[in-house]
């Protein structure tokens, strides 16, 4: 997987405006043409360059079912403790008992430790204008207080940034 999405680094938009042949591609893999936002579209595109049917979806919150999610933020956490808990982000917010290895705790305050967080996972980017994970991409280096990435439709291109761990608000695991 790690291959597939650090090649694609250097592709740029061709005007500006979620456009160019490779953009297409990536979109037209989730069923959609030029001129949408494709960070979504683009994971799904190396998912389904390595083999994998599954995600094929290019908005950004479908990549993150409860099942999937393998970290988030300790604000969320909390924030979800406190019972602020908005409809979209419901699925997180159940009672169900989740297993992480030795330790089980209910998927309401539970978040995996930054050390099982690793290259090929997908990260998602809380908009509060939006409600919503609104940007994704891939998980490359996870270290202490930064993380490396490598994502779609940032800054009209498939780019790798360092990023903040507190910015990010979940990671999702779709390869075992």
């Amino acid at each position: 997987m790690r291959k597939i999405y650090t090649t694609e680094i250097g592709v740029r938009e061709a005007t500006g405006n979620n456009d160019g042949d490779r953009v297409a591609e990536y979109l037209r893999y989730c069923g959609l043409g030029e001129g949408y936002s494709w960070c979504a579209a683009f994971v799904s595109w190396c998912f389904g360059q390595a083999g994998y049917a599954e995600p094929r979806n290019p908005w950004s919150p479908a990549l993150f079912p409860h099942q999937r999610v393998v970290w988030r933020s300790s604000a969320v956490t909390a924030s979800k403790r406190a019972g602020n808990v908005h409809k979209s982000e419901a699925v997180y917010a159940t009672d169900r008992m989740v297993s992480f290895g030795a330790a089980s705790r209910s998927a309401r305050t539970a978040h995996r430790l930054p050390r099982d967080v690793r290259p090929g996972d997908i990260f998602g980017v809380y908009y509060a204008n939006l409600k919503r994970i609104a940007h994704v991409g891939f998980v490359d280096e996870w270290g202490d207080t930064y993380m490396v990435t490598v994502e779609g439709n940032s800054d009209n291109a498939v780019q790798r940034k360092r990023r903040p761990i507190s910015s990010i608000h979940a990671v999702a695991r779709w390869i075992e």
